[in-house]
């Protein structure tokens, strides 16, 4: 066996029912949307609170937006951006893209203007389906990214008729709810207006299998924008993988989704816009994460399969137990994006009644590539086994053609029918994150005997928090250009909520008098507030290697000691 042939054997560990391997996909995304639609034509696709969209009413209402985008002149290989929360025009809009051949780009609406329009610049999107609340950010880009055909979404529009009528009460409660939810636009096309044409004709042509399918964006260590490039074949693969992990959940009537996951992401558009779909499965949409809300459906209708991260379980749990309300019922919940303690799994699963197991992904593998169990012989502290159909090795990070011994640490490299085939538009970086074919994840992991990844450590030094991903290099090159700052590092520091919390230290500039909230509300005007450091200290110098590099880690060490003593 060579090393580009690596041993299984994570396959023994494996729970009742989950196949080693997977068959070649074929097909596009579109076809799940179609089968559903014609085996459980009136099951309930989505629910938005509490209106029911059935799998004939989107497949419709898919086939008509397309037909508006196709009429506006967008075709196949061109690139469309959505900018939505998550609602039933974010699904309608994303399949109507892919049903041209066209590729669909996804945004966090919570973006500020810059952050935003880095974006566009990198993709060169000309049609945007936006939230109206985003509409006057993208009509203000400059004119040499000026989006032609600008659809605009009041997602309002999509909830019940009296919940509506509810919103336009002349009450102070009723204002500032409507006010949260949707703006008065001109200059665009209205939504309602694309999905008023005819259906495309069955014949249009479809997408296949290896097109391009959506541009998914990642920070990245540098924090330019770099989309990973994934295609119908890399998502369809990894929701089939999905699948297969949960055999205990039958395609058909009664499986049950939430969304409470953003669906920009790369985590929430996998298990929601495509598993989902692909399981006819009650896809409950939340704009935001409310454990109100949440609650509320769940006494009717209970999730069978609940994505989440580690403090949307501790707050639900909370919340629960406030109320009085069971979770009974809630079969599989999986976390990811960060560490999933195990005093909040005991609870949550002794509340439940079912699994809550954690899992692992990157935005260039569409995103899952593991998971624990769901069964009796999970691992906590590790982030499970690699799902069917993906292969790993652990190599010298500083060598990756070369394995480390079993057992021993070392960089996870990955390969799979989920793994992306490079940067949109960057070539360069593409080469630098592939060996041989395999994908460096840049995660310092160790695999034991059964097979379970423990991660162990990250080469790249993104902040996870809360889920999302922070560059330091983005929020250090704000924090700079502030007056009273002549340098800055950012890191990232344990916080039991988020994973971990972005900090910073800065060094002040030559007889400046540091205010930190100042600089705090600073950044607050030009980046979204999860990158915000929640802390600042002003410390004399920073670290730096002999190239002047400024060495992050040692910061990080600093400021740790400096914090907890330790």
């Amino acid at each position: 066996m060579t090393a580009y042939d690596p041993p299984r054997p994570w396959i023994a560990s494996y729970a009742a029912g989950v196949p080693e391997d997977l068959a070649p996909v074929t097909g596009s995304l579109v076809d799940i949307v179609d089968a559903s639609a014609r085996d459980y034509p009136d099951a309930p696709a989505l629910q938005f609170f509490g209106r029911e969209t059935s799998y004939r009413q989107m497949h419709d209402a898919i086939e008509r937006a397309a037909a508006g985008l196709r009429a506006m002149g967008v075709s196949a290989g061109d690139t469309v951006a959505i900018v939505l929360p998550n609602c039933p025009q974010h699904i309608i809009a994303f399949y109507a893209i892919l049903r041209l051949g066209a590729v669909a780009i996804e945004h966090n609406p919570l973006y500020t203007a810059r952050e935003l329009r880095k974006q566009f610049e990198d993709h060169g999107a000309k049609t945007a389906i936006v939230w109206s609340k985003v509409v006057s950010t993208v009509q203000e880009f400059p004119a040499d990214l000026a989006v032609r055909n600008l659809i605009s979404v009041d997602v309002t529009k999509a909830m019940p008729p009296l919940m509506r009528l509810a919103l336009k009460l002349p009450i102070a409660k009723a204002r500032e709810s409507r006010e949260a939810l949707t703006e008065r636009v001109s200059g665009t096309t209205h939504w309602e207006k694309l999905v008023q044409h005819e259906p495309l004709p069955a014949s249009f042509p479809r997408p296949a299998t290896d097109d391009l399918a959506i541009i998914q964006y990642t920070s990245g260590t540098t924090g330019t924008p770099k989309g990973a490039a994934l295609t119908h074949r890399n998502l369809i693969a990894n929701a089939a993988q999905a699948r297969a992990w949960v055999p205990s959940i039958q395609r058909g009537r009664g499986c049950v989704v939430y969304a409470v996951l953003p669906m920009f992401h790369a985590y929430g558009l996998t298990l929601c816009l495509t598993f989902a779909m692909s399981m006819g499965a009650r896809l409950v949409l939340f704009p935001k994460f409310d454990p109100d809300m949440v609650l509320e459906v769940t006494r009717k209708h209970p999730a069978t399969f609940l994505p989440l991260v580690p403090p949307i379980a501790a707050r639900l749990l909370a919340a629960a137990k406030e109320k009085g309300v069971s979770l009974k019922g809630t079969e599989v919940a999986i976390s990811g994006a960060m560490a999933l303690p195990h005093e909040l799994v005991v609870p949550f699963e002794a509340e439940t009644g079912g699994f809550l197991v954690e899992g692992y992904g990157l935005s260039e593998c569409s995103p899952v590539l593991m998971a624990n169990p769901v069964a009796d012989n999970r691992v906590p502290g590790t982030v499970g086994l690699p799902i069917p159909g993906t292969e790993c090795r652990v190599v010298d990070p500083d060598d990756p053609t070369k394995d480390v011994p079993a057992g021993e640490r070392g960089e996870l490299i990955v390969r799979g029918p989920q793994v992306f085939q490079g940067y949109y538009g960057k070539p360069e970086e593409t080469e630098a994150v592939f060996v041989d074919g395999w994908f460096r994840t840049g995660d310092i992991v160790q695999i034991d005997e059964a097979g379970f990844v423990r991660i162990v450590d990250r080469i790249k030094e993104l902040i996870i928090t809360g889920g999302f991903n922070v560059a330091p290099t983005e929020v250090e090159s704000v924090l700079r250009q502030h007056p009273q700052v002549v340098d800055a590092a950012v890191v990232g520091l344990p916080n039991e909520k988020s994973g971990e919390e972005v900090v910073a230290a800065v060094v002040a500039a030559p007889g400046a008098e540091v205010d930190v909230e100042a600089i705090r509300t600073f950044a607050r005007g030009i980046l979204t507030p999860y990158k915000v450091p929640r802390r600042i200290f002003v410390v004399d110098e920073l670290p730096t290697s002999l190239i002047g590099k400024v060495l992050r880690r040692q910061v990080r060490d600093s400021l740790l000691t400096l914090t907890t003593g330790a």
